[in-house]
């Protein structure tokens, strides 16, 4: 990785198949390790339930409220300061529970692509 700044453009935010709008920060092959993405989930909309394989994944919640699913915890509530920590594999959902977009970075080790994301059935519908 070289030294730089990376600007996000607001207009490269896209819609993302999981239910949410999906801005790519950081995250390109020169830079393996990691690759940073803002989400932004609307007002009562809840994501697919997914995992990402082999990949670790943090949301840092920067905006909004919301009750996050991981693996087998209890759901529960996330507001802005939090960080939700998913390990690789892991099942996961987020729901956005305020009257205000739930905006979090997601921050994936090694970068996400989509080859490591895996949309999953319901719970107990598989």
């Amino acid at each position: 990785m070289s030294a730089k700044i990376l600007h996000g453009d607001p207009l490269d935010e896209y819609w993302f198949q999981e239910g949410c709008h999906i801005l790519e920060v950081a995250n390109h092959a020169g830079d393996p390790e990691v690759s940073i993405a803002r989400a932004r989930v609307e007002p009562g909309v809840t994501t697919q339930w997914h995992c990402l394989y082999q990949t670790t994944e943090r949301y840092l919640i920067i905006q909004g409220q919301g009750c996050a699913e991981i693996g087998e915890l209890a759901p529960s509530p996330v507001a802005a300061g939090d960080v939700v920590c998913i390990p690789p594999d892991t099942r996961q959902r987020i729901c956005n529970t305020g009257s205000e977009d739930l905006v979090f970075y997601a921050i994936c080790s090694p970068r996400f692509t989509p080859d490591c994301y895996r949309r999953l059935e319901e719970p107990g519908t598989e």
